[in-house]
């Protein structure tokens, strides 16, 4: 995810654009509406039926920036996940997810996530199963035990509402002509029932029903589009695993342009019909920037790629696996030189290897998602664009210190303020992480950093990773313990000298008033 400023001002400094006040860039919803107490029962007798069992309760993973999300005791394989969407986009869609999963401890009952929704019925291996809605999770009692080890299939028939909630963040995007996804960090189970934390990947086979005239777009590739009446269905799959806050569907007015990028690789882009013309030049720099990201870290890990530009104020750009979300208007006017788009574009393209092929472990690890994206962003600005990557890292060392007094450092990063989830996505992740980063080049050298680099989407490809990966691999490629350079980078209250630039200096906070005002890592571009 990438945080774009629109009409707000930033702080002054080098390179592409940070929100002043990231807290404030959250998607404005069209609509509003309270989700009630019962919105995941599916009738009276669904609560007469659970009154004689156990109470259910919200689950979690242990997460320490959200505690509840994701949920013990099972495994997910895939994902089969099945919309209809009825052709207003205020209209809740019909929807069955059926999960396929092998549980990895006893299970007398099982958590869901699942939070903007009706739950008409539940199957566990083609038997009704008991449920009840917990604060966001849908607890589920199958009829019998499931015993550890084994392979359970979960069937929900739901409705999936595109309607924000009060208080919810996330899940489906309103656009002008339909719909799209922005699930970052924990709103995919606005959306559909899952294991919403990025620990548990598993492949997504997805199905769109749609009244004629619309296009229906997910992750993956294509499998089927089959005509009846007055609708029309089509059938995605991922051949990779993929995190469910990286699933993507788009349902709308819209073209899919096609073109091929390095290797053969498929490549197809998502617009309003009518905006085809005006966005094809930009469209038609994808292959190169995949090039170019192919020629620093190794193949391109998918089996496609594409943009997915989406007419809707949303206040960010999104690395959906396959098919990253972009705000039309980014690409629209005079607002921001050509370099710095370009930029932007390469920033949600590099997430396709750190943070979708590599996915975080836990959401402690985000620096190593936007970090690394921040850190191609500036390099291919300086490469393709002349801004230099020293200048811009220099001004990120002087606003550094303020950074981790108001967001924590990169790899223990303040949890999100209360009903702002996005609020986890502040400087420190973004510009202060790319800062650890070149001081690592910095320390390491150039060509340790580069192989450093190539091994860690090698060998962590489509699994998850952590900061402790990171560091041992460092560690090894290097030839020393950087133990004390990763705690002092990453986890330490100050930021420490930088290797080979003594004399810079980080602006600490004002003993009088500690918690400094939100500043932005760079300035708005130059023309």
């Amino acid at each position: 995810m990438l945080l774009t400023p629109r009409s707000q001002t930033t702080e002054t400094g080098t390179g592409g654009p940070r929100p002043a006040n990231p807290s404030r860039f959250r998607r404005r919803p069209q609509g509003s509406r309270r989700l009630k107490a019962t919105a995941l029962l599916a009738s009276a007798v669904s609560v007469c039926l659970l009154a004689a069992g156990a109470p259910a309760a919200p689950e979690g993973v242990g997460d320490r920036l959200f505690p509840h999300l994701g949920n013990p005791g099972y495994d997910v394989q895939s994902y089969d996940l099945s919309f209809t969407y009825p052709g207003s986009n205020s209209k809740p869609l019909r929807a069955v997810t059926t999960i396929n999963a092998l549980t990895t401890t006893s299970l007398d009952h099982f958590n869901l996530d699942f939070a903007h929704g009706k739950v008409e019925s539940v199957t566990v291996d083609g038997r009704p199963a008991r449920f009840a809605g917990a604060g966001e999770d849908l607890v589920v009692t199958p009829e019998s035990p499931l015993p550890v080890g084994s392979w359970t299939r979960i069937t929900v028939r739901h409705t999936s509402d595109p309607v924000p909630a009060k208080g919810q963040d996330g899940g489906w995007v309103q656009t002008s002509d339909g719909l799209a996804m922005a699930n970052q960090a924990d709103a995919a189970h606005l959306v559909f029932p899952c294991n919403d934390h990025p620990s548990d990947k598993a492949l997504f086979k997805i199905r769109i029903t749609a009244p004629n005239g619309y296009t229906a777009v997910a992750n993956g590739v294509q499998t089927d589009r089959e005509r009846a009446g007055r609708t029309t269905t089509w059938t995605y799959r991922t051949r990779h695993p993929m995190a469910t806050e990286l699933a993507q569907v788009s349902i709308g007015r819209s073209s899919v342009l096609r073109r091929t990028g390095p290797h053969g690789l498929p490549v197809r882009d998502v617009v309003r019909t009518e905006d085809r013309k005006e966005l094809e030049p930009w469209l038609a720099k994808t292959p190169a920037q995949i090039a170019w990201m192919e020629s620093k870290v190794g193949r391109y890990p998918f089996e496609t790629y594409g943009l997915l530009m989406a007419d809707a104020s949303t206040g960010f750009e999104l690395e959906t696996q396959t098919l990253s979300l972009f705000e039309r208007e980014l690409f629209s006017g005079d607002t921001y030189p050509d370099w710095y788009v370009e930029s932007i574009m390469v920033h949600e393209l590099s997430h396709q290897w750190f943070g979708d092929s590599v996915s975080p472990r836990t959401w402690s690890d985000l620096w190593l998602n936007e970090g690394h994206a921040t850190w191609y962003e500036a390099l291919y600005a300086q490469e393709k664009a002349g801004k230099p990557m020293e200048k811009r890292m220099k001004a990120a060392y002087a606003a550094s210190d303020g950074w981790r007094a108001d967001g924590g450092p990169p790899a223990a990063p303040r949890g999100p303020e209360h009903g702002q989830k996005i609020s986890i996505f502040r400087p420190n992740v973004y510009d202060g992480a790319a800062l650890a980063l070149y001081a690592l080049r910095q320390e390491i050298g150039k060509p340790a950093f580069e192989q450093l680099e190539r091994s860690w989407v090698s060998l962590h490809r489509d699994g998850t990773a952590s900061t402790a990966d990171y560091e041992r691999l460092a560690s090894q490629i290097s030839g020393r313990d950087l133990s004390g350079f990763f705690k002092a980078w990453l986890y330490g209250e100050k930021t420490p000298p930088m290797p080979g630039h003594p004399d810079w200096k980080s602006d600490a906070p004002d003993a009088k008033n500690p918690k400094p005002a939100k500043a932005s890592s760079t300035a708005k571009p130059e023309h």
